[in-house]
């Protein structure tokens, strides 16, 4: 399952790389992200009665060097939370919550042609930090994620993205600001 996950992001990011013909980054390009993110492993099933919020994250990203092929390697941060509720069997109110706070590396594709266009892909290392009702088997635990994405300018500084990842959340939406 984990395999076939990995394969839909590649397959994503080339789909994007393939169908796209421009850059909007490079080096020296700060983004700041907030995005809504859907889905997400944690390690564990959620079964029928549980109820999950979805993934409020912020991110940023900086250009820091050009990689012939063409292409610009930014590094960053992200912090995300997402919480769910459950009530079981004996009538007890279930709560807990991941707050994941990480490194991310991206590469951005820079031979494209289409304007206003940056599709990247890269890897996250971070720490999904564990808080609520007592469940031994997910605790607080260091993980890596995959993704892939894309953004849309509308102007200088902003833009829509989509990325597609697995782990914190499969899908993510939201707004990109750049300065």
């Amino acid at each position: 399952m984990k395999m076939r996950k990995c394969i839909l992001c590649l397959t994503i990011a080339l789909f994007i790389v393939g169908i796209g013909k421009a850059q909007e980054f490079e080096v020296g390009t700060n983004v700041i992200n907030a995005g809504i993110g859907f889905g997400g492993y944690y390690g564990f099933s959620i079964g029928s009665g549980v109820s999950e919020s979805p993934v409020f994250s912020v991110s940023y990203e900086r250009g820091i060097w050009d990689i012939p092929g063409p292409g610009v390697v930014s590094l960053g941060g992200f912090f995300g939370r997402k919480t769910f509720e459950f009530d079981d069997a004996f009538g007890n109110d279930l709560n807990w919550s991941y707050t994941t706070i990480g490194f991310r590396g991206a590469y951005h594709y820079t031979g494209l042609e289409v304007e206003n266009l940056d599709v990247y892909g890269g890897v996250m290392v971070h720490y999904d930090i564990f808080s609520g009702d007592d469940f031994d088997d997910y605790d607080s635990r260091p993980s890596a994620t995959p993704f892939v994405g894309a953004r849309w300018f509308f102007g200088d500084s902003f833009a829509a993205f989509a990325e597609g990842s697995y782990g914190v959340a499969f899908l993510t939406l939201g707004a990109s600001f750049r300065f």
